[in-house]
């Protein structure tokens, strides 16, 4: 099954009251894809009335875990003393 449309992250809007990027879905219901599901790598955002889908195209390393792109800082290591 193919998408129904190609969109562009930038052409997308923040919807606060449901914490998500929309799209407008041609039944009049809003296309929805969540940082977390970019974040995981998901790049199809689903319209909860219909069947039809889009896909996102976005930079991955826009959302990005803030946690795991930080280096972690080098545990002591144990000193062997004899």
């Amino acid at each position: 099954m193919s998408a129904y449309d190609e969109v562009e992250i930038e052409d997308m809007e923040w919807n606060e009251e449901l914490q998500a990027f929309t799209y407008p879905c041609p039944c009049g219901d809003l296309f929805q894809i969540t940082r977390e599901d970019l974040r995981f790598g998901e790049e199809i955002a689903r319209c909860p009335s219909c069947s039809l889908f889009i896909t996102v195209i976005y930079n991955p390393e826009d959302f990005a875990d803030p946690k795991k792109s930080q280096p972690e800082p080098s545990k002591p290591q144990p000193v062997v003393v004899a």
